[in-house]
């Protein structure tokens, strides 16, 4: 199910997120999905690192987290 939201954001990124719709062929909400779920992503990341951390009898790595979240 998809649902709508309205967002507002400064001219200057409405123009350059048009240059780069234009760039890739693609719509601003395709643009903006992606760039979402790459933010919620990270944010899973970051936070999954903190706790392996703070409980780790070892050091992690980015990778050893990464292949956790994947």
């Amino acid at each position: 199910m998809r649902e709508t939201i309205t967002i507002s954001i400064p001219e200057d990124i409405k123009k350059q997120l048009d240059t780069i719709t234009a760039q890739e062929g693609t719509t601003r909400s395709g643009i903006i999905r992606e760039s979402l779920r790459d933010y919620l992503f990270i944010r899973q990341f970051r936070s999954l690192r903190k706790r392996m951390m703070a409980k780790a009898p070892r050091a992690y790595t980015d990778q050893d987290i990464f292949d956790r979240v994947s």
